[in-house]
């Protein structure tokens, strides 16, 4: 099958090289040569911009937006809004603002252009692992690009969890969920710091080892500790992708207590402030904080 991928950063790139590794023709486009190059490299096409693109791939096409949540994404939905041909299908598998996917969907469809959201969960590691995907479109595009989902996804990581909005709204609240679980570990290691006596790294692998709170996330906390066990150089300030902060307003909106998530949320605005005084607890928050989603 043919794809055109717009976005070839850390998330991007690596999906070119697993949708060539499933035997796809794939046309990347980015404004960097170099991320052009390194597509290259993997197997895929490139293009310079999308109207090139259109001219590399025959419809009806499928074309994945993998950019920074904001205006450049809203700018280039648009614009391909005016170069796609009825009947072709955009994705925005970026960490959209779940509020902006029902006009992007509004504005495709007087083209004739289909629209789906997707949130990806995996990392700089879901190339090699699998990607989980929450996918909000229609039943009939979903059922379409089963082919697509079967590439990038994890055995069974790939869901339609509702209609165009609803996969935008699923991942922002899996990373609010996330900001939980990343503070708790992160108090977790600032307790173990406290004892001295303790060896913290094998502590973590511990509870790694088949505990009941054994996760993917605590996986790579605990292979980051074993490289930097002190936490040493890593900054104590964290910042959020904003997905936090959508879940917030959308509880608020909604009256749903989420104390836990919220409070993770607090944790991350307080790391910024030369307020805060634990160190330890910072730079944990920090080091565990900065791995990517």
């Amino acid at each position: 099958m043919q794809i055109g991928l717009i976005g070839l950063g850390a998330m991007g790139g690596g999906m070119i090289r697993r949708l060539v590794g499933a035997g796809h023709d794939v046309v990347g486009v980015d404004l960097q040569e170099a991320a052009r190059a390194r597509a290259r490299e993997h197997g895929a096409r490139t293009a310079a911009d999308p109207a090139e693109l259109l001219e590399l791939i025959t419809g009806p096409r499928v074309v994945w937006v993998m950019l920074p949540a904001g205006e450049i994404t809203r700018a280039t939905v648009r614009r391909l809004g005016e170069v796609l041909q009825p009947g072709d299908l955009v994705v925005d598998g970026g960490n959209s603002d779940f509020r902006d996917a029902p006009g992007h969907a509004a504005a495709l469809a007087e083209h004739g252009v289909r629209f789906a959201d997707v949130g990806v969960s995996g990392g700089q590691w879901g190339w090699q692992n699998g990607y989980g995907l929450m996918v909000g479109c229609e039943p009939a595009d979903h059922a379409e690009l089963a082919w697509l989902w079967a590439a990038l996804g994890t055995d069974g990581g790939a869901s339609r969890v509702g209609g165009v909005g609803a996969g935008h709204l699923v991942k922002a609240f899996h990373n609010g969920v996330q900001y939980g679980v990343l503070q708790a570990y992160a108090e977790g290691f600032a307790l173990l710091s406290a004892h001295p006596e303790v060896d913290r790294v094998a502590a973590m692998q511990a509870w790694q080892g088949g505990s009941s709170i054994r996760s993917w996330l605590l996986e790579q906390i605990v292979t980051a500790l074993q490289d930097n066990p002190d936490l040493e150089d890593v900054s104590t300030r964290i910042s959020d992708s904003g997905m936090g902060r959508w879940t917030a307003e959308e509880a608020i909106r909604l009256a749903v207590p989420t104390p836990v998530m919220t409070a993770a949320l607090h944790a991350r605005f307080a790391s910024r402030s030369d307020q805060v005084g634990n160190k330890l607890l910072t730079a944990a928050r920090a080091q565990i904080g900065g791995q990517k989603s």
